[in-house]
């Protein structure tokens, strides 16, 4: 394992911020887990779990919501503080040295540029970390987020993972810079 700088714990774009969860978060993270698609495998489930309370405790016992150095942050609209979503590095599916990327936005907030501003942020956090690849797992239904990646400069990598039931998973990569760093 490498040694990289910490992904920030804030970034700010032209229209949004990213931070630190905080416990009060937790309804509205809930709240990307009610609009789930069906075939996502992170669901409320039959017995309503995680709960809000579940979810507050994870939030507390972990701010940035993934393994240390990395973070998954809540996404906010600087004119207004609403919370809309998430973006961040995350081991998901990859590893420490070469993190996925990861975001999730409210319905409401789709089709404004914003998961797309979001993750431009944290490559660019990601390339002064160190790190030179990012991954990037999306189903094969996923359209938007594909188009999301596309923008970014993410490719098909040779890597699927089959799922009959879900949609199979299509690996997405992208070769950080290191002449970006600054």
């Amino acid at each position: 394992m490498g040694t990289y700088e910490d992904l920030p714990a804030e970034l700010a774009t032209e229209r949004l911020r990213l931070r630190r969860w905080a416990p009060s978060d937790a309804e509205e993270f809930r709240g990307l887990w009610l609009e789930r698609d069906p075939r996502a495998v992170r669901r409320i489930d039959a017995e309503g779990r995680p709960t809000v309370e579940d979810i507050r405790g994870w939030l507390r016992n972990n701010p940035l919501m993934a393994d240390p150095g990395l973070g998954l942050l809540p996404i906010e609209l600087r004119d207004t503080g609403e919370f809309i979503g998430y973006c961040g590095l995350t081991v998901g599916q990859g590893s420490f040295d070469e993190p996925e990327i990861a975001y999730e936005l409210a319905r409401r907030a789709h089709g404004h540029g914003y998961a797309t501003e979001a993750a431009r942020a944290v490559i660019e956090a990601a390339t002064r970390t160190g790190r030179r690849r990012l991954w990037a797992t999306v189903r094969e239904w996923n359209a938007p987020s594909f188009r999301v990646l596309e923008k970014l400069d993410f490719h098909r990598s040779d890597r699927v993972t089959e799922d009959a039931e879900r949609g199979n998973t299509i690996w997405m990569t992208r070769v950080l810079d290191p002449r970006e760093r600054r």
